[in-house]
């Protein structure tokens, strides 16, 4: 699949010496994206669908996993430039999800086939792989591989072979990859293959929603409780012995089904953005000593609304966040519990962390964000998409 790759680039290449890449195509006007309704992929979606619309960009959002909640279709539906296609088709990092991966495949190219998008921008790794009738993005958001690697820090078991061919497969076709952080590029082509054209494009979110307000004194942490990865439970181990109160937002009910609860801690449940932005501006302390975090909506939330973070000291949190955080090993609960205990007794250094926070957070901007996809989506517009047929490899004599 990497040959095919790089036969279409170096037909690229042939078509401008010999004269023939003609003008350029004009810029994408219809983009089939697909999301998940579980984590921030969803968030980001909207957020960058939201920028698209400057660029009279309509999104054809196609969703895998639950079904949206009405939330988030009322959500969908405030974006004038979405059209929302809905599936239930289980996700590529769920547990045996490969009948619903080739049925959701199946959906895929009648999606394509029905309203022939100019680029298809893909949020996952596998149908990468599908004969798409247009050039076809993927966004490395994160992935099983790394994340064990990162969580577990163990060897991989026999059982993500097949998942690691499957990922290996769709990157290996994609025409461009991208990552929301160098970090997480660098994790996706150690632990798969080298990547031909690659980029790192920031994520981004709207200053409107999140802004600082009135502090209290009390800590926040947001993210999947079930997802060892966010490790806010080294935080609820630590609230009994903490001055200030612990506040946890998030979904607690793994899509496997199982439930994770913490104790020591106030729920707030899984909230919606607009309900959990007023939880971002009151709180003095955001804490997520994550073991794996490719980028992180939450800690820009989090920053945009004026809070001190404390982070996990992992690649890509240092990437983002270097001098605008205090960084613990992931690990290390009397480093997590030393850092939260200074920050509740110092005003000063808490108030001082927060404003490097927030300036840190005006370069992750949702227009900078919309921008640079748009420019990726330009720069594969003019793609061949007949390349992309069996046998179109073997066509061009790139000899002479």
């Amino acid at each position: 699949m990497a040959v095919k790759s790089a036969t279409r680039k170096r037909f690229s290449a042939w078509k401008q010496k010999q004269g023939l890449s003609g003008k350029p195509s004009a810029s994408p006007r219809r983009i089939l994206m697909t999301t998940d309704t579980v984590g921030g992929v969803w968030n980001y979606s909207l957020e960058l669908a939201r920028g698209l619309a400057k660029y009279d960009v309509e999104v054809a959002l196609a969703t895998m996993g639950p079904l949206p909640t009405q939330e988030q279709r009322r959500q969908a539906s405030h974006i004038h430039n979405i059209t929302l296609h809905e599936s239930g088709f289980r996700l590529e990092w769920m547990e045996d999800p490969w009948e619903d991966v080739e049925k959701c495949g199946e959906w895929l190219m009648r999606l394509d086939n029905e309203l022939k998008p100019d680029l298809v921008h893909l949020n996952g790794y596998s149908h990468a792989d599908l004969p798409w009738s247009c050039p076809c993005m993927v966004v490395a958001h994160s992935c099983v591989l790394s994340w064990w690697r990162a969580v577990k820090k163990e060897p991989l078991p026999r059982r993500l072979d097949h998942y690691k061919e499957r990922v290996a497969r769709g990157l290996a076709r994609a025409d461009l990859v991208a990552a929301p952080s160098m970090a997480m590029l660098k994790a996706v082509e150690g632990s798969y293959l080298p990547l031909a054209n690659t980029r790192v494009i920031y994520n981004g979110r709207c200053r409107k929603r999140y802004r600082p307000d009135n502090k209290i004194n009390f800590i926040l942490s947001v993210g999947r409780i079930w997802d060892e990865a966010k490790n806010i439970g080294a935080v609820a181990g630590l609230a009994p012995a903490l001055p200030w109160p612990v506040f946890v937002a998030g979904e607690e009910k793994h899509p496997e089904g199982a439930a994770s609860l913490l104790d020591n801690v106030s729920h707030l449940g899984n909230l919606p953005p607009a309900k959990l932005a007023p939880w971002f501006a009151s709180a003095a302390i955001y804490a997520l000593p994550a073991r794996y975090e490719p980028f992180g909506l939450t800690v820009l939330e989090a920053a945009l609304s004026g809070c001190a973070l404390v982070l996990g000291d992992i690649p890509s949190l240092r990437e983002l966040w270097e001098g605008a955080a205090v960084f613990v090993p992931p690990d290390d609960t009397d480093a997590l519990a030393d850092v939260l205990q200074s920050l509740c007794d110092d005003r000063d250094l808490r108030e001082r962390m927060a404003e490097k926070a927030f300036e840190r957070s005006r370069f992750f901007n949702p227009n900078k964000m919309a921008a640079e996809y748009f420019a990726a989506y330009m720069s594969l517009n003019s793609l061949n998409s007949d390349l992309r047929g069996q046998g179109a490899d073997e066509a061009v004599n790139f000899g002479g």
